[in-house]
């Protein structure tokens, strides 16, 4: 059985997430992945046309704030254990205080809004995109990978939440299809732009510190 036991760990060390940061550089992490989630809700998305360079043309709004991207990039750059701290920390403050932290105010209230259920998904959707961002090798494709399963994984507890609020009337007379259409479909197109922005500025950041 010893002589399995090398065999065994060479077998399951891919599967072991690769974390390098500290403890005090994940905590570092959360508290700044909590600013900038505060700050993207704010924060609408634009990306700029090539002629926007020569003053010709403005740049083009993406539907969408930054709010997700704060919260795949706290992944791809702190891990998991960071990303989740943020956004519990991020919901906690919003529902239980007195700033309006979330795109449409905030408090306990809230949890009866069809777009809850997304917020309640930015933390396995962290917790997803820092797993996996740590667990594969630092290449550009994987960290763009990281941050669609953190996506998939909020869309997914959103949609949820949306089924889950309708069978139990929790969440007024909503049309759970509009309500997808309107929370995932129509800002897919922006957040998968969100994406790649992330992706790229994550690997340039973490050849940047070395890890």
């Amino acid at each position: 059985m010893k002589h399995l036991q090398p065999f065994l760990f060479s077998a399951l060390s891919p599967l072991t997430p690769k974390l390098n940061v500290t403890a005090p550089t994940q905590l570092l992490w959360a508290i700044v992945g909590l600013i900038l989630t505060i700050g993207g809700t704010l924060l609408e998305a634009f990306i700029a046309s090539p002629f926007s360079l020569w003053g010709q043309a403005p740049a083009y709004s993406l539907g969408v704030s930054c709010q997700i991207g704060a919260v795949l990039l706290v992944g791809c750059l702190g891990g998991k254990n960071a990303a989740v701290i943020s956004q519990v920390a991020y919901l906690l403050l919003g529902l239980t205080s007195w700033f309006n932290v979330f795109t449409h105010g905030g408090g306990l209230d809230y949890v009866h809004r069809p777009s809850f259920g997304y917020l309640l998904g930015f933390i396995p959707g962290a917790w997803i995109c820092g797993l996996l961002a740590f667990w594969l090798p630092v290449r550009l494709e994987h960290l763009a990978l990281s941050c669609l399963g953190g996506l998939l994984t909020i869309h997914l507890v959103g949609i949820g939440y949306l089924l889950t609020a309708d069978y139990f009337h929790w969440a007024g007379q909503v049309s759970v299809l509009q309500a997808i259409v309107t929370y995932s479909l129509n800002p897919l197109a922006g957040q998968m732009a969100i994406v790649c922005a992330v992706a790229v500025l994550a690997f340039g950041l973490r050849r940047l510190m070395f890890y």
